[in-house]
């Protein structure tokens, strides 16, 4: 038997990279998995991959009504959430004196806003006891130039897991944050305008690491597992830092 098995988990930004990585390791453990991404052939391709116990719903975390949907396709087939992952963001390089007000509203709508309300509107379904796992990035403490406006983003994600992890200490829910480093995602492809220099980004970020490479997205699956289940029964309020001693040493 799973460590997970009969339990019902969401995740958001599910369909690649970190969050495909982690439905794939929930899924194994047993639990139901509920899945959500902007595109339908991503989702739909997501969705394959994780197998039975994985239900995709298509939308965005940044619009409250595809929110209410997630909720209501979860609670439409009976379920109430023992593991609630928000794990959608994104992100994009952008000096001070680049940044526009478009640049600014979209990364805070996706990672403060989207978040905030992900949690938020799950809590009539999340069960006592729950685990809720928050995304956030070594930038939010590292300084990184020209990433000041997702750096910040994520320092408010930090901040969350402190914050709801009081508020919902009556209930027994567990809220932690994750921290992961440089991972090998197209979400880091996707921040070099071609292929070339998307080689040179991994390059320079895995010379940051101290060892010596970027992680691999089930390296990060494994973490979120560990606070997912009651092997981190003591852990609440907590960030666990999964990024090869880039912010450690």
């Amino acid at each position: 038997m799973g460590q997970l098995e009969g339990k019902t988990a969401v995740i958001t930004g599910g369909t690649t990279g970190i969050g495909l990585a982690a439905a794939k390791r929930l899924a194994a453990e047993g639990a139901q998995v509920f899945i959500t991404g902007r595109r339908k052939p991503e989702l739909d391709a997501a969705v394959e991959a994780v197998g039975a116990r994985a239900t995709g719903v298509q939308g965005d975390v940044a619009v409250l009504a595809d929110l209410d949907r997630l909720y209501d396709t979860v609670r439409g087939q009976g379920r109430r959430i023992d593991v609630l992952f928000a794990n959608a963001g994104g992100g994009s390089f952008t000096t001070l004196e680049q940044v526009t007000e478009e640049h600014f509203d979209q990364t805070f709508d996706i990672n403060v806003r989207g978040l905030l309300f992900t949690v938020q509107k799950a809590l009539p379904l999340l069960n006592d006891g729950a685990s809720v796992i928050l995304t956030s990035s070594t930038t939010a403490t590292t300084g990184a130039e020209a990433f000041g406006v997702y750096a910040a983003s994520k320092a408010a994600v930090r901040s969350f897991a402190r914050t709801w992890a009081n508020e919902l200490k009556v209930r027994g829910i567990r809220v932690n944050s994750i921290t992961p480093g440089p991972i090998d995602t197209p979400g880091v492809t996707g921040l070099a305008p071609d292929e070339e220099q998307a080689t040179d980004l991994k390059t320079f970020l895995a010379g940051q690491v101290p060892l010596g490479r970027m992680g691999r997205p089930e390296e990060i699956a494994d973490a979120v597992l560990f606070l997912a289940t009651d092997r981190s029964s003591f852990i609440t309020g907590s960030n666990l830092d999964v990024d090869g001693g880039l912010n450690q040493v």
